[in-house]
């Protein structure tokens, strides 16, 4: 069994064919989907997934940094309003986007710290995600860290000195699809880090790992993700496949 700890599979792409999107993840062994929140406009549909299969899907809620604008401040209280009217698992996907535009840095910085404080006081784990912004985030999460604070930090893809400051806060590497780019030096940075500190994501629909890269990503595809880990800690897919799931299960509750 594999879980997904990131997968958009609720947002507009998956329209059309979201109950053969299921069926392909649960047919490949995916039995349970996290899926981190965006901003309110997202969150319906997100939640009428999460209530369509509520044993796969995971629903998580936040505001994304991309989405933190003028706005922010009203956005954040449409995060408490959920909060109270729904049952989720974590607050996510939160943290600093500088790779698209620094405009509202300022107010980046105040909606992470913000729900940051908000998953403490309700003991939920938290999904960063960092872009351009390493350095932003982890002087953030240090400071915040009281011994409470958990998550993963999605989509990682740092050095082996990143790597060490994330475990060391005591939150864990979210691996997807580069890992399997021929690009990327993933593979060198994670083969020297204990599995216990990892989670697999897909990220849908965006990352597709090889041999799929190019197409729209699908929960369904955290099998090869899977096999390249296996590949990267010599090991079988059989022994990546029950530590990442029970990391993930230890996370998120479920």
């Amino acid at each position: 069994m594999l879980i997904d700890t990131h997968s958009h599979i609720y947002s507009d792409e998956f329209n059309s064919d979201i109950d053969e999107i299921i069926q392909n993840a649960y047919n490949n062994d995916v039995k349970k989907i996290i899926l981190p929140g965006i901003d309110s406009g997202s969150m319906k549909r997100l939640i009428d997934l999460s209530n369509s299969y509520p044993h796969i899907c995971y629903p998580l809620l936040g505001l994304h940094p991309t989405s933190v604008a003028a706005d922010y401040k009203e956005e954040l209280q449409a995060v408490e309003y959920w909060l109270d009217k729904h049952k989720f698992y974590g607050i996510g996907e939160i943290g600093i986007d500088l790779y698209w535009d620094r405009t509202f840095i300022d107010e980046q910085k105040d909606a992470f710290r913000y729900q940051i404080k908000l998953a403490k006081s309700n003991q939920f784990p938290i999904v960063i995600h960092v872009r351009n912004s390493f350095d932003e985030v982890y002087k953030i999460v240090n400071e915040e860290q009281d011994g409470s604070l958990k998550g993963v930090f999605h989509c990682f893809t740092g050095d082996n000195t990143e790597a060490k400051k994330v475990i060391d806060l005591g939150f864990l590497l979210g691996i997807g699809g580069v890992l399997t780019f021929k690009n990327s030096n993933l593979s060198e940075t994670i083969e020297k880090i204990d599995l216990k500190h990892l989670v697999l994501e897909t990220d849908s629909p965006y990352l597709a790992p090889v041999p799929k890269r190019g197409r729209r990503n699908e929960s369904s595809y955290l099998v090869y993700i899977a096999q390249k880990l296996a590949e990267v800690y010599q090991i079988p897919v059989e022994q990546v496949s029950e530590i990442t799931t029970l990391n993930a299960r230890n996370l998120f509750g479920i």
